[in-house]
């Protein structure tokens, strides 16, 4: 299994080998360190590795997470930016690098990452809800839920549990399956997936081969 952390950059569209036109999303990958290597020999019972990607100052990390990456941060960087573990059998060494050559045109893989957060929305945005009748007398009833308890139905009178309702939209964490390497170059510390991928500029994504 292939893995690798990213960054998005933006949306590109790129002409493939035979003339059609590929809509594609850059992605910044920087090299990543493998931080710890587990074995289901170790004491942890399953195999993982665990990889840090980017640079962050000492003074905001905490104290448990700098003492466990001390033995595998290269010269000249205080810390990692983030921090993530992927299941696999496959053999790393702690403090070794891997960088964007490790995937190849072709490749199939899928890409996770947190969406964007759109702050509280209405139940029309958020659910899809039609809203309330724009007829017989009604006023300012476009965006209204309609009823969310009754008596003696489904709920007993009560609001149900897990009732579709306003609230807080966005920001979680969604995997596009299915999506291939239209291009590789690892000098530059980029590659190019097809389609899009999940969240805004910026926002971290796991990378991860079929």
């Amino acid at each position: 299994m292939k893995f690798i952390l990213a960054k998005k950059e933006k949306m590109t569209r790129i002409f493939a080998e035979d003339g059609y036109a590929r809509a594609g999303t850059i992605l910044i990958v920087d090299p990543v360190v493998v931080t710890q290597v587990k074995t289901k020999d170790g004491k942890d019972k399953y195999s993982a590795v665990q990889i840090g990607f980017g640079s962050r100052k000492t003074k905001n990390i905490s104290k448990p997470v700098l003492g466990h990456i001390k033995k595998s941060l290269p010269a000249g960087r205080q810390g990692f930016e983030a921090i993530r573990e992927f299941r696999t059998d496959d053999t790393a060494e702690a403090g070794s690098s891997i960088d964007a050559s490790v995937f190849s045109v072709g490749d199939t893989v899928r890409v996770s990452g947190l969406t964007k957060g759109k702050g509280f929305a209405g139940v029309v945005k958020r659910h899809g809800f039609h809203g309330g009748p724009r007829s017989h007398g009604q006023k300012h009833s476009e965006h209204e839920p309609g009823a969310i308890g009754g008596s003696g139905g489904r709920a007993g009178g009560r609001v149900a549990k897990g009732i579709r309702m306003a609230g807080r939209m966005g920001q979680d964490r969604v995997t596009v399956e299915n999506l291939k390497v239209l291009a590789v170059d690892a000098a530059a510390g980029k590659m190019i997936v097809s389609g899009a991928v999940p969240g805004a500029r910026g926002t971290l994504l796991e990378v991860v081969s079929k």
